[in-house]
């Protein structure tokens, strides 16, 4: 997606090979318009295919997942990265370990919102080694849901997770395909 590798390439920081600073339009800071053509583009390619929610791990994930929830017209569920005090009983849980972080959290979801008969979109902002995809992927299947897909806005392409999730046979969809990541290096895979 061109607008996005662009607005990459100017506003962007590479700090070194494993982490591409994104904040002034992605997480931190949120450009709007950005997002809604984000999620015009995820409608886009999946469309037709039953999508009954769509999904994505709190919080840079938010913005992205909603514009593609309201494009089309389905609700967004937010998978929690910390179990609701009050709502212990009613949730599926599955522990994912973060690799820009280095730790390990409980991912959780509402069993209230989500049944057998849902087609989940899964959407994030970052695809590296695929822990939080397959994180979100497993809790999604226990409650013997189906997963349409994954949208990522940044794959970084040097990394794992693509395959990993293909090999599952998951369709991910990449907006930003990165090839090489260095200080000050943002380079994107060619087509």
């Amino acid at each position: 997606m061109k607008i996005l590798e662009d607005m990459i390439l100017e506003r962007g920081i590479a700090v070194n090979e494993d982490i591409l600073k994104v904040d002034s339009f992605v997480n931190h800071q949120v450009d709007p318009e950005l997002m809604k053509n984000i999620g015009d583009e995820f409608a886009e390619h999946f469309k037709g295919q039953g999508i009954t929610k769509v999904a994505t791990i709190e919080s840079s994930g938010i913005a992205p997942a909603l514009m593609t929830a309201l494009a089309l017209n389905v609700p967004m569920l937010i998978l929690k990265k910390q179990p609701s005090k009050i709502l212990n009983q009613d949730l599926y849980q599955t522990v994912v370990t973060s690799y820009t972080k280095g730790t390990s959290y409980e991912l959780t979801l509402s069993k209230n919102f989500i049944s057998e008969n849902d087609h989940v979109l899964i959407i994030d902002d970052f695809l590296a080694n695929g822990e939080a995809a397959t994180g979100a992927i497993r809790l999604i299947r226990k409650a013997h849901a189906t997963i349409a897909g994954v949208g990522i806005l940044i794959e970084k392409s040097f990394q794992p997770g693509y395959e990993k999730l293909t090999e599952q046979g998951i369709d991910v969809y990449s907006l930003a395909r990165i090839a090489k990541l260095g200080e000050g290096v943002i380079e994107f895979v060619k087509d």
